[in-house]
């Protein structure tokens, strides 16, 4: 009875019905703030709520078609069958175009009511300026979906049977990704909606920054554990022992993190100082117009991307207008109240404010290194027609060693005080510090005989020893007791700790990628039976298995491996086949102690007529590897602990705001 009820003509009905709300959330509360008009300014909210409300039965119709194998919808036909797993089903409807646009929209609309439900503190015009600019933004993510990206198209006769979707996408990791990658993404759109609406109401103050900043940190995070599952899943599925291809679109979603990790610092700034208005509002637009650029240059066929998908001309040209209307008006506005945004605090070059603006510009330097070498290629071919390629040896060159400049300065903000730091109190705990990350360096040196990583090496160290040292000093862990020691951490607030967890974090990261620059690997071809050294271990081929799955067949390997005649572990590499759509993928086998993985790919079976198979294997020791994510969960717990101080604090507030009316 459901199934019937929602059926793809209502799931259509419900998104042009969410479209047409959205324009209104646009348009009826912005003309209400012209007019004076309290009833048309009141219904903001209630049309973002009705806007999110139909874009979840839009949401549920096409899943319920999916989970129904309706081929008769173009979508379901093209990434979908009938054997496939259900949870693959499902999440195989943001594995295309249509279904990533309208998951886009659907996370857009559930960013407008959740500001909606939480920003009843804010001044009234700001509120509901901010719920209309997002009310636009969603208008035309909708509107792309309804004239480019139709995900309910019908196809008659309909077909007995799906095509599938690509296997690679067959994977928990890949069921997640999307919507935590894209939720960052649209996260952004709140700081974004908050600039425009501050540009309209010509304030931008410290309340301002305080009231962006848990919107900032929401989005980061989830940009964060976004980048850190994509590569989780580019190191684990594709097979290849890496975990960053400085591919077109990978870098796509690296470029707004880093402009993002900018804002994140610049919002203290104007919440703590009043300074750096400007740049906090340009750098608000600028972040949420890469995230847009990213999705343009994902779906418009001008890079050549694994994760890119079948392009459609009219598509990037609709992308193409969009941005420019959100973007390109939102610069405009910027551009025309900049003026209005240069009264400033002052500060003096060797202070908080004076470090987190050297940081910003080589964060911001970054990213624009990142975006010129992904635009160069097609912006060369589109002018003269000549295909270049530009991939990691050119990143390694131009972004590695800003990079590591920037993390050094890193560690220096916080033992800067706001407005003027004092040199004498710094050049003692600086100096201890120096001379042993030099020390660290020479004997990286010594033992990595590489220059760069032996200086990472080094840098990595710096940071951690700066967030311990700056903390045991403004605590004065040494010259108090315990009992006080202890009484002074429970006061702190959490952004206290948070801070430094963050940037242990980034120091825990590096150090793995130093680690997986020395890693060892051997490709060779065995029969069963044979043993293989790497890195001191022993790996034998014990035997190959063949096994049946949902909708593939698989051949799985067994492997023993040992060290000094005694057996470490046992792993499982395997290899499916996919009838439906003719591909092999590998499934990698890895085991970690945490400090270094042992990683193993079963490649071909090279039978050799009378003679026993041979089995094409590639093995692989990756030192400090699950580093690089466990510094990315340390990221993203520093960001969860500011998030939670944040709102802790806005609630006491507001209770205190409440118990001194109660009170008068």
């Amino acid at each position: 009875m459901f199934s019937i009820l929602l059926s793809p003509e209502l799931g259509h009905f419900a998104l042009a019905l969410a479209c047409c709300l959205a324009g209104a959330q646009f348009v009826l509360p912005l003309l209400g703030n012209k007019k004076y008009n309290f009833h048309l300014m009141n219904l903001a909210s209630p049309l973002a709520w009705g806007q999110f409300f139909t874009l979840l039965i839009t949401f549920i119709c096409l899943v319920t078609a999916a989970l129904n194998n309706d081929f008769s919808v173009q979508n379901i036909l093209q990434n979908s069958a009938s054997d496939k797993p259900i949870l693959y089903k499902v999440t195989g409807i943001w594995g295309n175009h249509e279904g990533s646009i309208l998951l886009w929209a659907f996370i857009l609309s559930f960013f407008g009511v959740l500001f909606s439900s939480f920003s009843h503190h804010l001044p009234f015009s700001l509120r509901i300026k901010i719920i209309a600019i997002l009310g636009g933004c969603a208008a035309g993510f909708e509107l792309f979906c309804l004239i480019t990206s139709n995900p309910f198209l019908r196809i008659w006769p309909a077909p007995m049977e799906g095509q599938g979707m690509n296997p690679l996408l067959q994977d928990p990791g890949l069921a997640f990704h999307p919507p935590i990658l894209y939720t960052g993404y649209v996260g952004f759109s709140i700081p974004f909606a908050f600039a425009v609406a501050a540009l309209m109401e010509k304030r931008v103050d410290a309340a301002w920054g305080r009231w962006i900043r848990p919107w900032v940190i929401t989005a980061w995070i989830f940009l964060t554990a976004g980048i850190a599952i994509g590569s989780w899943w580019s190191y684990y599925v594709l097979g290849w022992g890496g975990y960053w291809f400085w591919d077109p679109v990978e870098n796509a979603a690296l470029i707004p993190w880093l402009t993002g990790t900018a804002l994140l610092h610049s919002a203290l700034i104007v919440e703590k100082r009043e300074a750096l208005k400007a740049w906090t509002i340009f750098l608000s637009i600028i972040t949420f117009s890469l995230a847009l650029c990213g999705t343009f240059l994902v779906r418009s066929g001008i890079l050549n991307s694994v994760h890119a998908f079948a392009s459609d001309p009219t598509r990037g040209i609709f992308i193409l207008v969009l941005l420019t209307i959100i973007c390109g008006g939102a610069l405009v506005l910027f551009a025309w109240q900049a003026p209005l945004l240069l009264f400033t605090a002052l500060f003096a070059p060797l202070s908080r404010e004076g470090s987190i603006i050297l940081n910003n510009i080589l964060f911001c330097s970054l990213a624009a290194i990142i975006l010129v070498g992904t635009l160069y290629p097609p912006v060369l071919q589109m002018i003269d027609g000549e295909t270049i390629s530009v991939g990691k040896p050119f990143f390694d060159k131009t972004f590695i060693p800003p990079a590591l400049i920037a993390i050094f300065f890193m560690a220096f903000a916080p033992w800067l005080a706001f407005k003027k730091a004092k040199i004498k109190n710094l050049l003692r705990p600086l100096s201890i510090m120096g001379i042993i990350t030099i020390i660290i360096v020479i004997v990286s040196f010594i033992y990595l005989h590489r220059f760069l990583p032996a200086i990472a090496t080094g840098v990595s160290f710096w940071v951690i020893m700066g967030a311990l040292a700056d903390f045991s000093g403004k605590l004065s862990l040494f010259h108090t007791s315990f009992k006080n020691n202890i009484s002074r951490m429970k006061n702190l607030p959490r952004s206290f700790y948070a801070a430094y967890i963050a940037h242990i974090g980034v120091a825990v990261t590096l150090l793995g990628i130093v680690g997986m620059a020395y890693s060892q690997q051997k490709i060779v071809e065995v029969p069963i039976g044979t043993t293989l050294h790497l890195a001191g271990y022993e790996w034998t081929l014990e035997s190959v298995q063949k096994r049946n799955g949902p909708n593939y067949q698989s051949e799985e390997a067994v492997l023993k491996i040992s060290r000094h005649n005694k057996t470490i572990c046992w792993m499982f590499p395997a290899r499916h086949f996919f009838p439906r759509q003719q591909q092999v993928i590998t499934d990698v086998a890895i085991h970690t102690n945490f400090i270094a993985d042992l990683y193993a790919v079963l490649g071909d079976n090279r039978n050799n007529h009378d003679k026993a198979s041979v089995y094409v294997l590639r093995l692989h020791f990756n030192p400090l590897a699950p580093w690089i994510w466990i510094g990315g969960f340390i990221m993203i717990l520093g960001g969860i602990i500011t998030l939670i101080d944040l709102c802790a604090n806005k609630n006491n507030k507001k209770f205190s705001m409440q118990n001194m009316e109660q009170s008068s």
